[in-house]
């Protein structure tokens, strides 16, 4: 017959049970989920974010998934849901926006394309180095105390910029750009990567 197991047993086994929860508890607030790369590791990226723009008296805003790569870019915007409102790629032959609908659209350029079809330019050109905090050839920037941009004047943009700690070589969190005329863009960045050789597009 076998001997039931006792209260004394019971209390070690749960005693043991959360010791281990603890430990694993602990392992996970220690690791960081995602720690970005430095800015000068970034020619090739992936990121994730958040999004809203205002263009005359229309406001949009959702999610962006963006892999870069020379002239390669593929850019998915979602709805806070997570929805596929539009992708958009681009090439060194061009680029390329398809809709939710499956309609396909072409342009030499992206901003060309994105005001074509959705009423409002999308520098695409420039935005890769602002998203980077790089200074562009043409403007002027401020910078902070580590040395990183903080406000650009680029032709009629005027971009600033956030982050979430003091390393000098962290790329930006949180960018706000806006266009004389009325355009806004705001970019919360949730997570940054530096795309492998074996990631990159030939």
């Amino acid at each position: 017959m076998q001997k039931p197991i006792g209260l004394m047993s019971v209390c070690r086994a749960a005693a043991v049970l959360l010791s281990v929860s603890l430990l694993a508890g602990c392992a996970s607030l220690r690791t960081s989920p995602n720690t970005p790369p430095p800015r000068e590791a970034l020619n090739s990226f992936s990121l994730e974010g958040r999004f809203s723009l205002h263009h005359e008296d229309k406001n949009y805003s959702g999610r962006l998934s963006w892999r870069h790569s020379g002239a390669h870019n593929e850019l998915l915007l979602s709805s806070p849901f997570g929805q596929g409102m539009a992708e958009i790629t681009t090439s060194d032959r061009g680029a390329r926006l398809t809709t939710s609908d499956g309609k396909v659209h072409s342009a030499a350029d992206t901003e060309t394309l994105t005001q074509q079809v959705l009423g409002y330019p999308l520098p695409l050109t420039q935005l890769t180095d602002w998203v980077r905090g790089r200074g562009v050839s043409v403007g002027t920037a401020e910078l902070d105390a580590q040395g990183r941009q903080l406000r650009l004047q680029h032709e009629d943009w005027t971009i600033d910029y956030a982050y979430d700690n003091d390393d000098a070589q962290a790329p930006p969190s949180r960018i706000f750009a806006e266009r004389s005329g009325g355009l806004e863009l705001r970019l919360r960045i949730d997570e940054w990567n530096s795309l492998t050789p074996e990631e990159v597009k030939p």
